[in-house]
């Protein structure tokens, strides 16, 4: 383990929870202060109501303080959640660091077996490599992150690498956001948030727009009109029931607009929180500025206009106050002038809303790919090779593996090289596999590999590793492996690929498994594909004879006092040693 990378989150934890405590004090003072203000607010009041000025006065002012305490123990309340989520944030990065990750958010959603490789290698699901990575908090930014490792992306690599590069180091800016999008706690996703925003139809009509505009003046003058006696009472009523008559008209419509304004205005309150740190945070690497610039306006900071949004959905969450319900929409068409201002907003700003989301969702999966990289400083960047090699690594892991115990192997594959890789069980054949995938999907994806150093030249990956008979469809496990198969055949006529398979046709009896591997080999190596197989068939290995550029390598096991033993360690050559009858003798089956 990185002790110093342990001392690391250690220190931001305990700096965490020590500002956490002088914002709790602070939090313990104003909810007393506020206790204590309201007893004499009611106690100043009763003990001068004699003098009615002087009691509303104290009234009054009392209450702006009370109100204004109330504000300040708001922001102390936020503070002390973003604490809070700082000090999860370094306990859990302590927590994987220990190899405890199982809390985390797997991905299992994103599950597919019908992908070229994410199926196949532990990608998704319980105890793999998403869980043990994401550190995402939106809803968006989780999907980017899935989709990062999974579209078989070989573009554009480099620019990928120097966006990580860039966001790692920076410790403070990643917790920052990451502390601040934890609040992120709605049940409306900011992909609905969106869709209503681009879907809304507005429904005030235009001739009202000048009565919403001149409604309010005019009542603040009949108030005053009414103050002077200038007209009755009676004239003022009528007035007041013709704003509730306007008001009433649109009812059910503003009611629909305030159930969805309440349900969607804290994701959007939150969201333009984020847009304020990536804002602020000075980027020089082309991903970053690109997707920073996305989220530039003309007339104001895409936060600022966002915040703007959540203020104006918050005006038609005042309904709920019984003034405001009642006298603001009765003298000022409150909530109808509340959604005039929603309508505009959207009639400016519905096409650049999602731009604001996506740049979000980016920098959300980014800060996960950073994160990796450094808290895996000892793993290297790929280089590209434009050369004949696809991929010459040295000492390359699975980083999933406890590094204390994990064994690293050299590999060097060229183009059009295939490689056959035989061994006994559990020597490593199969981990083996997942390795190479795994770290090839990394470096496809510009993040660090588990590797001393990784040169390669970008390319997809496709497999064949793990397939299941199907019930629902009627397949049996023979055809399923068919159809993957077929799948690859199909993939390889129209794109290049690396490609990895184990264990192929299992389905069938041994000598027909040997001669259609062994024709399945031949078709890949005639068509110029790049790869490796792992087999427990040593007939396969013989492929060399006729073609020069199909390598042979082995996982050994040795019996060494009775007791099996493994290396890890790939070799050149084809396995002599099987253990499958030791295992069953030694286990007492047979």
């Amino acid at each position: 383990m990185n002790t110093l990378l342990v001392e690391t989150y250690k220190k931001e934890q305990l700096k965490a929870e020590a500002l956490l405590k002088e914002v709790q004090k602070k939090i313990n003072i104003i909810v007393t202060t506020r206790v204590l203000l309201f007893f004499l607010i009611v106690f100043g009041c009763y003990t001068f109501s004699s003098n009615t000025l002087l009691a509303v006065l104290i009234g009054v002012l009392g209450s702006l303080v009370f109100i204004y305490l109330v504000q300040v123990h708001a922001k102390l309340s936020t503070k002390k959640n973003y604490f809070t989520n700082k000090v999860s944030l370094n306990k859990t990065e302590l927590n994987v660091l220990n190899g405890a990750y199982s809390d985390l958010e797997n991905g299992s959603e994103f599950l597919d077996a019908n992908h070229e490789y994410s199926y196949d290698i532990d990608l998704f699901g319980e105890g793999t490599f998403f869980q043990f990575f994401n550190r995402t908090n939106t809803d968006g930014g989780k999907i980017e992150l899935a989709k990062l490792i999974q579209k078989n992306d070989i573009s554009d690599i480099i620019n990928k690498q120097d966006a990580i590069k860039e966001l790692a180091p920076d410790l403070e800016w990643r917790q920052h956001f990451l502390a601040t999008s934890s609040n992120i706690n709605s049940k409306f996703s900011s992909q609905e948030v969106s869709q209503w925003i681009l879907n809304y139809e507005s429904f005030i009509p235009k001739k009202l727009k000048i009565v919403l505009f001149g409604f309010p003046i005019a009542s603040i003058l009949f108030i005053i009109l009414l103050s002077f006696d200038v007209i009755t009472s009676t004239q003022f009523v009528i007035w007041f029931l013709i704003g509730m008559g306007i008001t009433g008209f649109f009812v059910k419509k503003t009611t629909a607009v305030y159930q969805k304004a309440n349900e969607v205005v804290d994701t959007i309150n939150e969201y333009a929180g984020l847009l304020t740190i990536i804002e602020k945070k000075q980027f020089s690497t082309v991903n970053n500025l690109k997707k920073q610039k996305e989220i530039e306006t003309k007339n104001a900071k895409a936060s600022e206009t966002l915040l703007a949004l959540g203020k104006t959905l918050n005006r038609l969450n005042s309904r709920n106050n019984l003034i405001v319900a009642i006298f603001g929409n009765a003298l000022f068409l409150w909530e109808l002038n509340a959604i005039l201002k929603f309508e505009k907003w959207i009639e400016t700003n519905k096409e650049t809303i999602p731009k604001w989301f996506d740049s979000i969702y980016y920098f959300d999966a980014q800060l996960s790919c950073a994160n990796y990289a450094y808290n895996h400083s000892s793993y290297a960047f790929p280089t590209i090779s434009t050369d004949a090699t696809i991929i010459n690594a040295l000492q390359l892991g699975h980083p999933l593996l406890d590094a204390s115990k994990r064994i690293d192997n050299n590999i060097v594959i060229k183009d059009n090289n295939f490689v056959i890789i035989t061994g006994a069980n559990m020597a490593g054949k199969s981990t083996f596999l997942r390795t190479i995938s795994l770290n090839l999907i990394l470096a496809n994806a510009g993040m660090p590999v588990c590797a001393k150093s990784f040169n390669y030249r970008p390319i997809q990956l496709i497999t064949s590793m793990r397939t299941s008979d199907s019930l629902k469809d009627d397949e049996s496990y023979f055809f399923s492996e068919l159809k993957r198969l077929k799948f690859i055949v199909d993939k390889i006529k129209d794109n290049t690929y690396f490609i990895i398979l184990d264990e192929i046709l299992k389905g069938t009896n041994s000598k027909d498994k040997e001669i259609g591997s062994k024709k399945f080999v031949q078709k890949l190596v005639r068509s110029g594909s790049t790869g490796i197989i792992a087999t427990h068939d040593l007939a396969l290995c013989t492929i060399t004879e006729e073609f020069p550029q199909v390598v042979n390598h082995y996982f050994d096991a040795e019996i060494i006092n009775d007791e099996l033993h493994f290396d890890y360690k790939m070799k050149d050559g084809v396995c002599k040693n099987m253990n499958a009858s030791f295992l069953l003798k030694k286990m007492e089956i047979v």
